[in-house]
């Protein structure tokens, strides 16, 4: 019972923090870019940068779930 708490807490972990990253990143940009339209380019730069970081890391956390909990 322990180890699927475990592994559900773990999942929750990584899907709930690169999601608030996302929303995060999502509503900074829309933000900046309702205050300065003309500086789009690095807006969106720098917003991709950012998705691509969270996805990596949800990504990295899941394959190290698996690793852990997978069959022995």
């Amino acid at each position: 019972m322990s180890r699927n708490v475990a592994l559900i807490l773990i999942f929750a972990l990584c899907i709930l923090g690169p999601a608030f990253v996302i929303g995060t990143s999502a509503f900074s940009s829309i933000s900046a870019l309702g205050r300065n339209p003309s500086a789009a380019p690095k807006i969106f730069t720098a917003m991709i940068i950012a998705l691509i970081f969270a996805e990596a890391v949800a990504i990295i956390g899941l394959l190290v779930v698996f690793q852990l909990f997978g069959p022995k």
